[in-house]
């Protein structure tokens, strides 16, 4: 059967406008919902009542949009060590270790312990903090000295040292610090547990109890809504994570250095970069954000170092970093709504829903990247319609 018109793909040579990487990242979404709405359907579903219940269970409260927002945390730390590591088209599979290493190592600072239970929060999480990041740092330097050193194939490398990671954490974790032989250690000291929203609540009922003018305005304007949430500061790790990114990325010259490393090789070397020591450096950073990920989990949310303290965050961070096109204030978006995802996942049916869109998502944000790289024309007799 002859077709009115042909398809032709032709090669960019020209800058990509910059409202398509937006566009295909929205239109992919997009896409990917009305693809798993047609799936649900075949299935005998109903999918607006999915979309419906979808909605109510990750935004249609203050309660549900905090739940969100925790799954969310840990998901932009995690994208944005990805982003970075793609940026130099390094590509790092090995975030979900690095998270994993992020938390073990955060957690000796209680657990063996480095600080007594009368040291004030602030030092404790400071120390926290320093660690995960240190722990999630040399899990990415490992690949990262193998590829710039011996030219190993980061994807290996990285892939294979998750599974290392997470034997290691179980290993303590039934072992060394098992409490009552069970997968999980014993419950760090509230001074080392980040503070959540709820607290904030607390002090603001308390301050309330006054009757000032100022406790009149807050409950004018509806704060005590706060109270339950289970929203944590580590939200604000991944915030100020993602400005630091967009200016290394975006403002500074080592970001500079590391798009060129990334598109042309071999022209930075002709200019005399440091490839090794980029490649690195670079891992070693995607580790950090990774383990930074990872203290903010257990010092957030558990309260402890158990086993699958991650429900794949960082193996979903690929797919944040890649919808958001490694932007890192796209980043933050694109992970709260694959926070919502993993929210509404625990009691979306049939069971698999979400991963099931995540899939489908991913897909398209892949398929998507043609639209990047050419231009598609629609061939009709002697005349040229552009599609894209």
């Amino acid at each position: 059967m002859n077709l009115p018109f042909t398809i032709t793909f032709e090669k960019r040579v020209e800058d990509i406008p910059k409202w398509l990487p937006a566009a295909t990242s929205i239109g992919s979404v997009i896409i990917a919902f009305i693809v798993s709405g047609i799936i649900l359907k075949i299935i005998g579903g109903e999918p607006l009542l999915v979309l419906k219940f979808f909605y109510e269970a990750t935004f249609g409260s203050w309660a549900t949009f905090s739940d969100t927002m925790v799954k969310a945390t840990p998901l932009i730390m995690v994208g944005l060590a990805c982003a970075v590591a793609f940026k130099m088209q390094l590509w790092n599979i090995g975030a979900e270790g690095q998270f994993y290493i992020g938390a073990f190592a955060a957690s000796l600072v209680v657990l063996v312990p480095f600080v007594s239970p009368e040291t004030p929060r602030v030092v404790v999480i400071a120390i926290m903090i320093i660690m995960g990041m240190l722990g999630g740092a040399i899990w990415g330097f490992i690949p990262g000295y193998l590829k710039a050193r011996y030219h190993v194939n980061e994807i290996i490398t990285t892939l294979m040292l998750n599974y290392v990671a997470i034997l290691w954490n179980n290993f303590w974790i039934f072992d060394k610090w098992s409490e009552g032989g069970f997968q999980m250690t014993p419950a760090f000291e509230k001074n080392a547990w980040l503070p959540r929203v709820t607290d904030y609540a607390r002090e603001y009922n308390t301050f309330m109890e006054g009757g000032s003018g100022l406790a009149n305005f807050m409950s004018s304007i509806g704060l005590e809504r706060i109270s339950g949430m289970t929203l944590h500061v580590g939200v604000a790790f991944g915030i100020v994570a993602a400005v630091v990114v967009w200016w290394i990325l975006d403002r500074s010259r080592w970001g500079y250095e590391i798009k060129l490393i990334g598109d042309n090789p071999k022209a930075a070397r002709y200019a005399g970069l440091n490839i090794t020591r980029n490649v690195v450096l670079v891992m070693m950073v995607s580790g950090a954000l990774a383990g930074l990920a990872g203290m903010s989990e257990v010092t957030g949310v558990v309260h402890r170092l158990q086993e699958r303290i991650s429900p794949g965050y960082g193996f979903t961070g690929i797919i944040v970093a890649w919808l958001a096109k490694l932007n890192p204030f796209a980043v933050i978006i694109v992970a709260i709504l694959f926070g919502g995802l993993i929210v509404a996942g625990r009691e979306l049916q049939p069971s698999g829903l979400a991963q099931l869109l995540q899939g489908i998502i991913l897909f398209m944000v892949i398929s998507s990247d043609v639209l990047l790289r050419y231009k598609i024309k629609l061939v009709r007799a002697q005349t040229t319609v552009e599609a894209a």
